[in-house]
């Protein structure tokens, strides 16, 4: 109550809480299509029989050309109440005298059908590939498509009551943090998946953590604004929820195979975990690898690149201790990318100027460097240090790897890499943002240590 009224005096809406609303909005845009996404993934397209008459590669060229596609689907496959194909029946033998139209057959016998023996086909006009065309979830097996977002929501249903629990007992950016990370591994995971149990228990997990996700960004946004603001926020968590559904829809429409749909629905979210380890190396060495660039001395500025690393060595000492992990990367981060976007606007002639430059830029950026080993060191329990920083250690070198590729882009624009190098930097100190401070405070020795904090 206390903290609302402060919170209230002071304005209750400035730069921090425009901030931490957009960070979590931005959550919430990417949580919704994780919830609608069987609405594509698991469409049931039109379907029928497979028969060997019409569908066996092994056909001779000559079968094919006596009689039309229609004529051997009307002999292979009966006609439900609509007079359409049936979906999950077919003829045992072919009924040939069903070619001759004009002729009536008051005599003969109902013809024998049999279920789709050898499977079915599907009709791919909408659709290359759903879940349903993946383990043939038609017919018999119909009903297993409901329950495949039954799985789903009884993972909501759990989800809720634990992390409920939880986000209460630990703290709900703590657990926020644990649960976008569940959904992020588990739902990449789903497009891997080669069995339907195996994507059902998958969805069950990614369901466990959706809710805490949608509850904890609404409570944090609410938390951190005056009075008079969280009405605001609470209809912005909605809006951003609605913005997710229509990314959904067209990224479903551009993308109609399941397996795609998925990994590009869930990957970045496990991409943004360590992007900022990703774009710092990225835009260090992006800098680093073309000096040639950015003066016409390339060995005055080599020279130069390395020796500013020891005010900056120095420099980073005093800020992690003075102004904590967090701040002090986000500023680096910050300072670099304003850098390498200034650069862009100096002229070649200012030589002087585009050296003092980017030297700054090379510095903040070696800041930033050691302030992400320092807090990554410290993030992280012991039990799983080693693996979770030699994980971080592969998006470091993805961006090593990426930066010298992205001045390919020369040939579109001399500017364009400059550019993004010195956004992916903003962004990347944006991010930092989301994770804990851990100035002053013990390593963790164990999972139940970084709880407890």
């Amino acid at each position: 109550m206390a903290f609302q009224i402060l919170l209230d005096q002071i304005g209750g809406l400035g730069r921090f809480q425009i901030l931490h609303t957009i960070v979590l909005l931005t959550i919430c845009i990417m949580v919704n299509p994780r919830v609608m996404l069987e609405n594509f993934t698991a469409v049931v397209p039109s379907h029928r029989c497979w028969v060997h008459v019409l569908d066996n590669e092994t056909v001779s060229g000559n079968d094919s050309e006596i009689l039309s596609k229609e004529a051997l689907l009307r002999i292979s496959i009966p006609l439900d109440s609509n007079l359409r194909p049936e979906k999950c029946r077919r003829f045992i033998h072919p009924q040939w005298q069903l070619l001759h139209l004009n002729e009536t057959f008051s005599n003969t016998v109902k013809p024998d059908t049999e279920p789709c023996m050898d499977g079915w086909v599907y009709n791919q006009s909408s659709f290359l590939s759903t879940i349903v065309t993946e383990w043939d979830l038609v017919c018999e097996s119909e009903s297993l498509n409901s329950v495949a977002k039954f799985v789903f929501m009884a993972g909501t249903l759990v989800g809720s009551i634990v992390f409920g629990y939880l986000s209460d007992r630990f703290g709900r950016s703590l657990i926020l943090k644990w649960c976008i990370f569940q959904l992020a591994i588990v739902d990449t995971c789903v497009a891997f998946a080669r069995t339907f149990p195996s994507y059902c228990l998958l969805r069950f997990l990614a369901g466990i953590s959706t809710p805490a996700i949608m509850a904890n960004c609404s409570i944090l946004i609410i938390e951190w604004v005056a009075p008079r603001f969280q009405a605001l926020g609470m209809i912005l968590g909605v809006c951003a929820f609605s913005a997710g559904q229509v990314l959904l829809t067209g990224l479903a429409y551009a993308i109609r195979d399941w397996r795609t749909l998925q990994l590009v629905v869930s990957a970045p979210v496990f991409v943004l975990i360590f992007f900022s380890r990703f774009s710092i190396i990225m835009t260090y060495y992006g800098l680093a690898f073309h000096i040639q660039h950015l003066g016409s001395n390339i060995f005055l500025l080599h020279c130069l690149f390395g020796a500013v690393n020891l005010p900056a060595s120095y420099v980073a000492n005093l800020t992690l201790n003075h102004m904590g992990r967090r701040s002090t990367q986000t500023l680096s981060m910050f300072l670099q990318g304003l850098c390498l976007l200034v650069i862009i606007f100096i002229p070649q002639e200012m030589q002087i100027l585009r050296v003092v430059i980017s030297t700054l830029g090379v510095g903040f950026s070696f800041v930033a460097v050691i302030g992400s080993f320092v807090h990554g060191n410290e993030l992280f329990p012991t039990v799983i240090r080693a693996t979770a920083l030699g994980t971080a250690g592969i998006f470091s070198s993805l961006g090593a790897a990426v930066s010298p590729l992205l001045m390919i882009l020369k040939i579109y624009s001399p500017l364009l890499p400059w550019i993004i190098y010195g956004i992916l930097s903003i962004l990347a100190g944006l991010v930092i943002l989301l994770l804990p401070e851990t100035r002053n405070q013990p390593l963790p020795d164990t999972i139940q240590d970084v709880e407890k904090k």
